[in-house]
Formats: structure tokens, C-alpha cells, sequence
């Protein structure tokens, strides 16, 4: 016969504590002092006691859920905010669901509604355009990233996108270049990069920047204005693409041009994703820390949860990670 599973009723004996105390920290309620909390946890980790999920949802009328709205499931950057948003959030209890509004209209407004119907705690937007105003919704919202979305309610969550590509340019203007190409798309964020790197670029004598936009941000995009920008521009040595993922297409434009990588032409993405990282593009990329992005993420919701009133955090700095894909140009001093 299998062992009794322990309830809560031993958690509080063991813990020296009242059942309802012991419901309060599993509610994670700020009223319970640290000392008692502490005892409690300690409880529950040596007992291997596992609270009834729907048990506690009824006693807290709470579904102990985080909905997530996102417009691009193939955006890497994704991937690392909620890993960054699972951790802050799970062990406190809370699940993560994801919903994608990318198509917008009826299928976009069906998935805001499902989860405003599974009564989710809390919504996560990491989407440029939403299905319904934020207005009558009644629960804590935090817009992830910066996004063009109009949620005067909301608390904004993001990473230095001016910030970073100052990085991107600074870093490629040290290197000698002053022929530069930027690789752009649709979006906030995307626009907050590129009039930072514009402005970067264009307060050093002598350097010339050309720009080019997607109609999206995916790889394909990138190729294509990619393969325009080296079509208007030959002399660029220099291309700052608006995710790795576009700068894959640009890599792919540049080979198609017969121009390598970095010996023609130095290549910069944004985001740090797996891509980055990978030995085939062992690409320089502005690392927008995603993953600390959702961890702000999730404190500021278990903090909202927990009936504070949060503040939106300070910007998360960038930081530039420096591969193979960018070295100085072939004659740098020509250039200046």
C-alpha cells in the first residue's frame, strides 16, 4: 500500500503553525512574517506535500494562472522571456499559458476572450496590437518589451532598445567602419533601434548609413531588404540587422552577393538568441537579456498578486556579445 500523502493539517503541525496560516503562504500572502513563512516552506519541503490545485483555486478564488499574449511564436526572443517569467512565477504556484494573437481579428479577439474566460490572474502582452481595449478587463497587466500597445493601466517591463543599438553602432564605428547598413522592421521596438543607431552613426564625421525595412521581422524579411540594401548600397562594410533572426537573412543576401562574412562585410543582430550563438554564424548580437525581462516580468506580477502596487522597473541594459561576424573593415583608413 502506497504511503498516506501528507495534507495540510500536517504541514501546520509540523510547522507549529494554524492550517489557515499555512493557506495563507500558499496563497503567498504578504501577511505572513518571514520567520513563519519560512517555517512553513521548510514544512512542506520535508513532508514532499503537494497542495490540491483545485482545492486551493476555490478556497483563494484565484486560478493561480498567468496568461501570455504573443504575435510571433517564431520569434526566439519569446523563448527567453518566459523561461525568465516561468521561473519568477512557479514556484510561487502560478502556471503560464500562452495564446497567439498574431492573425488579429475574430481568431486574435477568440483568444483574449478564452483566457479572460479561464479567469487567468494576470496577462502578459508581448504584442504590438491587441483585439480589444484593455478597459473592463480587471486584472493586473504587464506589457512586456516596448510595444506600440495603449494600456494607460499597465506597467511596462523592457530592455534598453535605444541603449542597445548605441552598442551595436558604437561598436562598429570603433572597428573602423563608416559605410553602415541597417536591416529594420515593423514595431516599437524595432524603431527604437534603428533612430538610435541613426543617431549614433550620424554623430561620427564622415559615416554613412543606409536603412532598409522588412514588411515583417523574420528571416525572409531580412533577405529581402537585405539583398535591396546591398543593391543601393555596395560599399556598406557594415550591417546592424533588427533581430538575429533577420540577420540570418541578411547572411543569406550577403553569400547570394558573393560577400563574406566578416572579411566583406561585418554582421550585428539583436537579441543574443541560440541563433547567435550558433558555430555556422557565431554572430556579434546586442543581448537584450530576455530572460531578465521576464523574471521583472513575473516580480512585478507576484508583487501586483500580492496586493502592492508596483512601479514599472528601470530599463534592463543591454549588453553586446562580440563573435567571428564583425572584425574592421578592409581599408579602415580609407574609409574615415
Amino acid at each position: 500500500m502506497s504511503e498516506k500523502r501528507p495534507t495540510i493539517y500536517d504541514v501546520a503541525s509540523a510547522a507549529g503553525v494554524s492550517k489557515s496560516l499555512v493557506s495563507l503562504v500558499l496563497q503567498d500572502s504578504p501577511k505572513v512574517s518571514a520567520v513563519k513563512r519560512a517555517s512553513v516552506e521548510r514544512a512542506i519541503a520535508e513532508l514532499g506535500y503537494r497542495p490540491s490545485r483545485a482545492a486551493a483555486t476555490l478556497a483563494a478564488s484565484r486560478s493561480r494562472t498567468i496568461g501570455v499574449l504573443v504575435d510571433d511564436f517564431t520569434n526566439l526572443w519569446f523563448v527567453e522571456l518566459l523561461k525568465g517569467l516561468r521561473s519568477a512565477v512557479e514556484p510561487r504556484g502560478y502556471r503560464v499559458l500562452v495564446g497567439d494573437v498574431a492573425s488579429g481579428g475574430p481568431d486574435a479577439q477568440a483568444t483574449l476572450e478564452n483566457f479572460l474566460s479561464l479567469e487567468v490572474d494576470a496577462l502578459v502582452i508581448a504584442a504590438e496590437v491587441l483585439p480589444a481595449a484593455a478597459s473592463g478587463w480587471g486584472i493586473p497587466v504587464v506589457v512586456a518589451g516596448n510595444r506600440t500597445v495603449d494600456l494607460p493601466h499597465a506597467v511596462v517591463v523592457a530592455g534598453d532598445d535605444g541603449r542597445g543599438a548605441e552598442l551595436a553602432a558604437e561598436h562598429l564605428i570603433g572597428l573602423g567602419h563608416r559605410r553602415l547598413g541597417h536591416v529594420t522592421g515593423p514595431g516599437e521596438a524595432a524603431r527604437l533601434r534603428a533612430d538610435s543607431f541613426a543617431r549614433t552613426v550620424a554623430g561620427h564625421p564622415g559615416a554613412v548609413l543606409t536603412v532598409r525595412a522588412g514588411a515583417g521581422t523574420l528571416e525572409a524579411d531580412g533577405y529581402d531588404a537585405g539583398t535591396r540594401l546591398l543593391r543601393d548600397a555596395p560599399d556598406i562594410t557594415a550591417i546592424l540587422a533588427a533581430n538575429d533572426t533577420m540577420a540570418l537573412g541578411v547572411a543569406a543576401a550577403l553569400r547570394e552577393a558573393g560577400r563574406a562574412v566578416p572579411e566583406d562585410v561585418s554582421l550585428v543582430g539583436f537579441d543574443d538568441s541560440p541563433l547567435a550563438k550558433s558555430h555556422l554564424l557565431d554572430l556579434t548580437s546586442v543581448d537584450y537579456r530576455g530572460v531578465v525581462v521576464g523574471g521583472e516580468v513575473g516580480a512585478v506580477l507576484l508583487q501586483w498578486l500580492g496586493g502592492g502596487n508596483p512601479a514599472a522597473p528601470p530599463q534592463v541594459a543591454p549588453r553586446l556579445m562580440r563573435r567571428g561576424s564583425t572584425q574592421p573593415p578592409r581599408g579602415a583608413a580609407a574609409q574615415g
